[in-house]
């Protein structure tokens, strides 16, 4: 059965789900240490988080890329990640699914939360013709994300690096088996119409 273009993989249990975020060193490890956001992490700001562990790794560059040299697993309630869903809005304009461009901007005005979907990648990183998604997370989600949601936190900056040097070494096979396993994961509610945009 071919892959739908818009579907949530993750790694996920009855209770929790596992996104990934790129942090540099200063706020990423004390996150991993404390298994929590220290106050220093800015929840009135949007941040955005990532249930693709190789969405995560084509935007980081396998953690090589400047201020994301550390990757967290970040294992949230589905509670809240569902609550995210429910709330959210498409983070970018469609006409098939809004009337208008103003009508759309005050969506995304009232929304804490936002969808958008990536292309997925393959282990070489190249795009892959179905979508992955992002949540956007800003206000009220963001800090419910860092200070509810938040079940653990774990620096998975090494199985980044062990993985990228199996490729750079030619075993893709050995590298394909570390990845994250990422079934589809069922939302509590059915993905709404307005979150899977019909264009592009």
């Amino acid at each position: 059965m071919p892959e739908p273009k818009h579907r949530i993989r993750a790694l996920h249990t009855p209770t929790t789900i596992t996104v990934y975020q790129a942090y540099p060193p200063p706020i990423g490890l004390p996150t991993a240490r404390d298994g929590r956001f220290p106050s220093t992490w800015k929840r009135d700001r949007m941040t955005w988080i990532k249930p693709s562990f190789r969405w995560m790794m084509y935007r980081s560059g396998w953690a090589g890329k400047e201020g994301q040299e550390t990757i967290l697993a970040v294992e949230i309630t589905r509670h809240g990640f569902d609550w995210a869903l429910r709330n959210a809005c498409l983070s970018h304009y469609d006409r098939a699914l809004h009337p208008d461009q103003p009508s759309w901007k005050r969506e995304l005005k009232r929304s804490p939360t936002r969808v958008q979907w990536d292309p997925e990648r393959d282990l070489h990183l190249r795009p892959l013709p179905y979508r992955s998604l992002q949540l956007g997370l800003s206000g009220e989600a963001s800090r419910q994300y860092a200070d509810e949601w938040t079940v653990s936190v774990t620096d998975v900056t090494p199985l980044a690096h062990r993985i990228h040097a199996l490729m750079r070494q030619g075993d893709l096979t050995t590298a394909t088996q570390l990845l994250p396993e990422e079934p589809p994961y069922p939302p509590e509610d059915p993905l709404p119409t307005h979150l899977r945009p019909a264009s592009p």
